[in-house]
């Protein structure tokens, strides 16, 4: 099914509470009717309504519902609210669950809506609610405002519209035009390759303005009231604000015509205008009115100056303002979307401070008004000039503002002619700055439609494809190696680009689990990246020296090479980075040597400074790393939720990094907490990852199989899952040999010992031992070594080592198994000796919310004559609901914080605090902000 694009002209909503008539809208209506008609012929699809801030999209939705119901059509209507955005699936289940004849099954989709981890599940159920409803009739469904809609109802509509699209279902969503968060982007990127038909609703037409304004005022305008109305430049809502505000004081009807006896007046506020500055930060709101002010385009750094701030730190206040649609880039300035919108700002301001603001503005620095004058009056630049203009700029921006940068790339591509030599270079700059932002699908299919067109010389070439390599990297190990090594191939290419293919090629074989062959790459790659003097390249390379180093057992050396590599790095700029970003790596070392507390400080900075500068592809590898790092902390409720907000922006789809990071999290915290449904779930995705073209992929879904055996009692079979890991010649697979973890050595021996696998057992202290061995200063390797050795000999011994070397070890699970294993040695023989140790591994589980195995701890201890009461883990005695976690962000959002000053003040990402503040919404059963302040103020008054 192609994409059509139909281009149209539309109307406004509402006037004063009182629907007008839709006004010139024969265009849009007649193809929505066409739809219908193949709707009516069984014939599903997707229409997206696209258009800026108040042009009209609502009311299209409205009239297409309205047209489908005069046909006997069922409807479904959601819209997002601006202050519910952290409301699962809210604007979904409210438009198909709610009305008059909701979708069938209403109370179990809610359930499970509010039901924690049953995501996988609700989406099966509603796939299937849609499609026996769609085999009674036709189904219009309609969602409005996606840009405002939270991750899992995005997921959600286009998994179930892609999914469904061969039934009667016709969907119609609107979103506002220009900039939209990556994760809507991601969305709209999809439902186009699905096949979406597209409505771009522009302005007005001048007959259309003059009907409405008839309309409004109830009398044919004078033309001193059109030359007003025309002010509103097509834009319906604005249009009807304005003549609504001066209905009744302003205008007067006289001879049938509506006029302005005392002229045109003065700018006044504007009700859209102010819902839309309510809804900003107070930075940003600071901002515009600051703007608003001085009048005409400002500058950044003009801004900066008035508000007494440095202009980096107007980043987020700038984004904000752009992603609101108040402001827009013109040049190196900002400029208000409408003048309307400007002085509607400005009309809501105290006069002395609008003065004061001006006439502060017209002096910093002296001249700038006369320089502005000049500006305007200079002739444009031609279109390769102002390309090359914009290729300066995205660089420049590419380290600290990517998504800027991004969009300066694109109109650079955009200026640049269809055969212009400095396109495909403009190409390879655009597409790491489009997967940096989270348009990982908008920048693959930039560079592959570039080399599917041919006629590249060999160095373009060689760039686009390292571009791609380097986009792969986080979603497909092999792909970013068969990139790398088709552009290396290349004859006659530059020393530079040959040499950085290499450093990608190697880190691709590297992260694939190709560690002989990366090695070899690798050594190639130092000659050419030495004779071409490029350091970024030599970062990336000493990162793929730690890895050989670690798949060696020589830890020193890994550690060594991984702080030289971040450095290297840092110096150079995150922009510079072929893998971006090198610390990651480090982070991860730390956590599997036991240094969690480092790892976690360098996760931490990650996800602030991606976070920052808007690198949202940077952000989610950040926040899956730290996924892996609070699962081995004993953190399942924090682990699960940055899985959560990790996969919330864009689903990772089979994307390697997610399979080794965030899928494992999310089953390991599953077999924790003994929920069956989850296991299930992410052991179907184990099976697929045991079929990856990447060894290391391999080896982590059998691993996880293996595990999902275990949990199902089959020990046998859990011994099967590891046979093409446990007999692969020890130079071709990872370190950890199948374990994802040195504390996953005493799983698997336990797990051997369980399945009579004793060679297997051996197999694997032997290996903890050496890496031990080879490593002295890192008591975590000694605890598990111990650990494995004490149950492979049935040996308190060690199992009593085990747990002294663990004491200082912040690895809460490892430390609570090794607990209770040596409490379970004891038990056969001193029993009461084993109930300190099982206590305290108890307290261990509860604390982490391990609660499948304080449960196991709990049976112990009834063996031993104990009784211990069930406890959650970290509870508040008035929050006895909420995980600690939890608790802190309710606290925090009661105080009046929004998510992202939560995120600041707990050191989190925004997408983690929405992560726990839904669970806590479903698990205290309010639905707003407002209700839970009720409820914090009842429970602490004692209530």
């Amino acid at each position: 099914m192609s994409v059509n694009r139909v281009t149209t002209r539309t109307v406004p909503e509402e006037s004063d509470g009182g629907r007008t008539p839709l006004r010139g809208r024969d265009v849009e209506m007649a193809f929505i009717e066409a739809r219908l008609d193949a709707l009516d012929r069984g014939e599903g699809g997707i229409i997206r309504v696209e258009g800026p801030v108040g042009i009209g999209r609502s009311r299209i939705l409205a009239e297409a519902a309205a047209a489908a119901r005069r046909r006997g059509t069922r409807v479904f209507e959601g819209a997002a609210d601006p202050d519910e955005q952290f409301v699962p699936l809210g604007p979904l289940l409210d438009g198909l669950l709610s009305g008059e004849e909701p979708l069938p099954g209403a109370v179990r989709l809610r359930d499970l809506a509010t039901t924690p981890g049953r995501r996988f599940w609700l989406l099966q159920e509603l796939g299937d609610r849609l499609r026996e409803t769609a085999r009674n009739g036709p189904l219009l469904v309609v969602l409005d405002d996606l840009q405002r809609c939270d991750d899992l109802t995005l997921l959600t509509f286009h998994t179930l519209a892609a999914g469904l699209s061969s039934h009667a279902i016709l969907w119609v969503v609107a979103v506002r035009g220009g900039s939209v968060p990556s994760g809507v982007r991601t969305t709209l990127d999809r439902i186009r390759q699905a096949g979406a038909h597209e409505l771009v609703v522009e302005a007005l037409e001048d007959r259309a303005v003059a009907r409405i304004t008839e309309d409004v005022l109830g009398a044919p305008p004078g033309p001193d009231v059109l030359r007003l109305a025309h002010r509103a430049e097509g834009v319906p809502q604005l249009l009807v604000e304005l003549l609504g505000s001066l209905r009744e004081e302003a205008v007067t009807i006289g001879n049938g015509m509506a006029g302005l006896p005392a002229g045109p007046p003065a700018p006044r506020q504007l009700p859209s205008v102010a819902r839309r500055l309510d809804q900003l930060s107070d930075g940003a709101r600071e901002l515009v009115q600051t703007a608003a002010a001085v009048g005409g385009t400002v500058t950044v750094p003009l801004l900066a100056e008035l508000l007494g701030r440095s202009p980096a730190a107007l980043i987020t206040a700038v984004r904000e303002s752009l992603d609101a649609d108040l402001l827009a880039e013109s040049g190196d300035r900002l400029a208000f979307r409408h003048d309307l919108v400007r002085e509607a700002v400005d009309a809501g301001l105290p006069l002395p401070l609008r003065q004061a603001l001006r006439r502060q503005g017209a002096g910093l620095p002296p001249g700038r008004a006369q320089a502005d004058a000049s500006e305007a009056e200079s002739p444009a630049p031609s279109d390769a000039v102002e390309a090359d203009r914009l290729r300066t700029e995205a660089a420049e921006l590419a380290a600290t503002a990517p998504g800027p940068a991004a969009e300066r790339s694109l109109k650079a591509l955009e200026l640049a002619g269809a055969d212009a030599p400095e396109r495909p270079r403009i190409i390879a700059e655009t597409i790491p700055l489009l997967w940096q932002t989270g348009r990982a699908a908008q920048a693959r299919e930039l560079g592959a439609t570039a080399l599917a067109a041919g006629g590249l010389g060999p160095e373009d070439e060689a760039l686009i494809r390292l571009a791609l390599a380097r986009l792969a990297v986080p979603f497909d190990f092999s792909e970013a190696v068969r990139q790398a090594r088709a552009g290396a191939a290349l004859p006659g290419i530059s020393a530079t680009a040959k040499g950085r293919l290499l450093a990608v090629l190697a880190v691709g074989l590297s992260m694939s689990g190709e560690h002989a062959a990366a090695e070899q790459v690798a050594a190639e790659a130092w000659e050419t990246a030495a004779a071409a003097g490029d350091r970024a390249a030599e970062a990336t390379l000493t990162t793929v020296r730690s890895a050989v180093s670690f798949h060696r057992m020589d830890l020193t050396e890994a550690f060594r090479q991984a702080e030289r590599s971040a450095a290297l790095a840092d110096a150079l700029g995150v922009s510079t980075s072929l893998w971006v970003p090198e610390a990651l790596w480090h982070a991860l070392l730390s956590n599997t040597t036991g240094r969690t507390a480092e790892a976690l400080a360098v996760a931490e900075e990650g996800i602030r400074i991606t976070g920052e500068q808007g690198r949202t592809a940077a952000t989610r590898m950040w926040l899956m790393t730290r996924a892996r790092i609070l699962l081995e902390a004993g953190r399942l409720a924090d682990a699960r939720a940055d899985c959560e907000a990790a996969s919330a922006n864009d689903d990772p789809g089979p994307g390697n990094l997610a399979d080794v990071t965030l899928r494992y999290v999310m089953l390991r915290v599953a077999l924790h907490t003994g929920d069956r449904q989850t296991v299930q779930a992410y052991a179907a995705e184990a099976r697929r990852m045991r079929s990856d073209g990447a060894p290391v992929v391999r080896h982590f879904g059998s691993w996880m199989l293996a595990l999902t055996a275990d949990f199902e009692g089959r020990p046998d079979r859990a011994m099967a899952e590891l046979d093409e890991v446990m007999t692969s010649p020890a130079e071709g697979r990872p370190a950890y040999a199948g374990l994802i973890d040195p504390a996953d050595a005493p799983v698997l021996v336990r797990l051997a010992l369980r399945a009579g696998a004793l060679e297997r057992a051996a197999q694997a202290v032997a290996q903890a031992e050496r890496r031990a061995a080879l490593n002295p200063g890192l008591t975590f390797l000694a605890a598990t070594a111990a650990h494995a050795r004490g149950l492979l000999d049935n040996d308190l011994a060690p199992l009593v080592r085990a747990v002294r070397l663990y004491e200082d070890c912040p690895r809460v699970p490892a430390r609570a198994s090794a607990l209770e294993d040596a409490g379970r040695k004891l038990a056969a023989t001193r029993r009461s000796e084993a109930v300190p140790y099982f206590e305290t591994a108890l307290a261990l589980y509860a604390r982490a919310g391990a609660e499948r195995d304080a449960a196991r701890v709990r049976r112990r201890l009834r063996a031993a004559g104990v009784r211990k009461r069930p406890a959650t883990a970290g509870l508040d005695g008035a929050w006895p609901e909420l995980t600690a976690a939890e608790t802190r962000v309710v606290r925090l959002v009661a105080r009046g914080l929004t998510n992202q000053q939560a995120a600041e003040e707990l050191s989190l990402s925004p997408h983690t605090v929405s992560s726990h503040l839904r669970r806590a919404f479903t698990k205290l059963d309010v639905t707003s902000r407002t209700e839970l302040n009720r409820l914090v103020t009842r429970r602490d008054s004692g209530e």
